[in-house]
């Protein structure tokens, strides 16, 4: 653990240290990374309040004190109590705009980074520029995929009804002839309950990106549903992690044996289902929807004992 940990720490002071994220005058602006990132994140469109912060991760007292400072360099306002449509939750909120000299500010912010950047790779040959940017990207999956949060929810709640909206109308738009929930399982969401079901969301930067379902169909066997990503966050192994935590509360819950369907044109989920382990069996149900079923028998963990 003591050579990971000191990796770690070398590349953390290596990267800092490089693009001067401890500088006073983060490239040269005058003023520290806090206040150049957040210029960064709000963009010439602006943005919402609450979503700088989650994206952020700071709290609300340290936001509140550099948008103050922005406030009085004249490079942002914050905007009073404005109404959001379609958002029955809470349909008030404050926004962040650039004014023309913020605009002018992250223009010089997006220059300098360029130049820092070809600056690091100007000294490398093409291959090692390739393997540096191949390594970033790498490293930015893994960072956010490490992010990713699961939660049980209820299915009725307000974050994961709309996200089984948006898997409807995606299944509606790629399944040959459309898609209309009732006539697939309509009641299945209502199954997915404790104690013999349950349904999960997936999380990045506080914004539900996936969801899954589970609920019991005998004894020791369950079925797995309404799995989805959104396509912003695919690639960076959200499926997975979903379909891991259904299997653990599927063993927890006494289940021995996970099934699933699938319709034809979804390759990408039938690839994932015989990656984890999944085989492909006879069909089990009357989904006029799906084309493939599949099985797993699941392991119990080993004794820790």
């Amino acid at each position: 653990m003591r050579n990971r940990s000191g990796r770690c720490d070398g590349f953390n002071r290596l990267v800092t240290q490089r693009v001067g994220a401890l500088e006073e005058s983060y490239l040269r602006r005058g003023r520290p990374l806090g206040e150049a990132r957040l210029i960064f994140e709000t963009r010439a469109e602006g943005a919402e309040l609450r979503a700088l912060r989650n994206r952020l991760g700071l709290d609300s007292g340290y936001l509140s004190r550099l948008l103050r400072s922005l406030e009085a360099q004249g490079l942002i306002t914050v905007e009073g109590l404005v109404t959001v449509e379609g958002d029955s939750a809470d349909r008030r909120r404050r926004r962040v705009r650039l004014t023309s000299e913020g605009r002018a500010e992250l223009a010089a912010y997006d220059r300098l980074s360029d130049e820092l950047a070809a600056s690091m790779l100007a000294r490398l040959s093409g291959h090692e520029r390739e393997r540096l940017l191949a390594a970033m990207a790498e490293v930015e999956r893994l960072i956010r995929a490490a992010a990713i949060e699961i939660r049980v929810v209820s299915p009725n709640s307000a974050a994961a009804r709309r996200c089984l909206a948006a898997y409807f109308r995606e299944l509606a738009a790629r399944f040959e002839g459309g898609f209309n929930p009732n006539e697939g399982d309509a009641a299945a969401e209502q199954e997915m309950t404790p104690p013999n079901g349950f349904f999960v969301l997936a999380w990045i930067d506080s914004r539900p990106v996936g969801c899954g379902g589970l609920r019991r169909v005998d004894k020791g066997v369950g079925e797995i549903k309404r799995m989805w990503t959104a396509p912003e966050a695919r690639g960076q192994g959200v499926a997975r992690r979903v379909l891991h935590e259904l299997e653990a509360l599927a063993r927890d819950a006494g289940i021995e044996t996970l099934r699933l369907d699938t319709n034809r044109v979804l390759v990408e989920a039938q690839a994932m289902y015989r990656r984890e382990g999944y085989r492909e069996i006879v069909r089990y149900n009357d989904n006029p929807y799906a084309h493939h079923w599949f099985e797993r028998n699941l392991e119990r963990p080993a004794d820790p004992t």
